[in-house]
């Protein structure tokens, strides 16, 4: 009896050791914002080095087992641009729209977007930085398969905000655009308004670091989701661009 109470104990010692090994830790947000920058920056070096492009432009990670994505370069080898708020976008080859076609994307356009992207965290555990929390943001491939229309997150009418005399966050643009993609997507042009039945042929990629899109500030809560710290993943193609009607324009004030 007394042998059968041993084993009974030292596999219960076994099971919460294994318990605890699978357990991952509790988040904890770094006091110092710039420390999270700097995790942010390691995580998307990371991710560029496990990531390529398929065939349509679909982010893809290398796989440890199968040598058919073993030719394909990683997203850091595609001539990744940095900008001055530390969004990085890359423009895939052959994928642009032809110069006779191209529609340049304003800063108050409204567009046309196909693909897909994700919210991650940038978590450093063990001294190992790396994006873990992925989180869908946007999904019209898997989806609907219809581009989205004027999103809030590159660009938000003066109706939506509220009165300009209110202090509440929710009067300033910044509460819902995400300024390191609007930076980056001005970048690249936009097709003469492709119809939602065109098959995609994703563009690019832009990487938005939390310092470029929410950081710790107030944001709207697209989806019931807090983006405190989150980067974002987008890959996408713009499938039109039109310029907004000057009623639709933000005030100065709500800028």
């Amino acid at each position: 009896m007394k042998k059968i109470f041993l084993y009974i104990l030292a596999g219960s010692l076994c099971f919460s050791a294994c318990k605890k090994d699978d357990t991952i830790d509790t988040y904890v947000e770094p006091e110092d914002i710039a420390t999270q920058n700097t995790y942010d920056d390691q995580a998307i070096k990371k991710f560029m080095d496990e990531n390529y492009l398929d065939a349509q432009g679909n982010i893809k990670a290398f796989s440890s087992t199968d040598t058919a994505d073993d030719t394909e370069k990683k997203l850091s080898e595609l001539s990744p641009v940095t900008l001055p708020s530390g969004t990085i976008y890359i423009m895939r080859n052959g994928a642009q729209p032809a110069p006779a076609d191209e529609k340049t994307i304003g800063s108050t356009d409204i567009i046309k977007i196909m693909g897909r992207a994700y919210s991650y965290l940038a978590v450093n555990s063990d001294g190992n930085t790396s994006f873990t929390s992925k989180a869908a943001f946007l999904n019209t491939i898997d989806g609907t398969g219809v581009p989205v229309i004027d999103p809030m997150y590159y660009y938000v009418k003066r109706s939506i905000l509220s009165p300009v005399t209110s202090p509440d966050a929710a009067k300033k643009a910044g509460y819902y655009q995400i300024s390191g993609f609007r930076e980056a997507l001005q970048k690249f042009k936009a097709f003469d308004n492709l119809t939602g039945e065109t098959p995609y042929n994703l563009q690019g990629v832009i990487i938005v670091p939390s310092r470029a899109a929410f950081a710790r500030n107030p944001h709207y809560p697209y989806l019931n989701t807090s983006y405190r710290n989150k980067s974002f993943v987008f890959n996408f193609q713009i499938y039109g661009r039109e310029s907004r009607p000057s009623g639709e324009e933000q005030l100065p004030e709500q800028q």
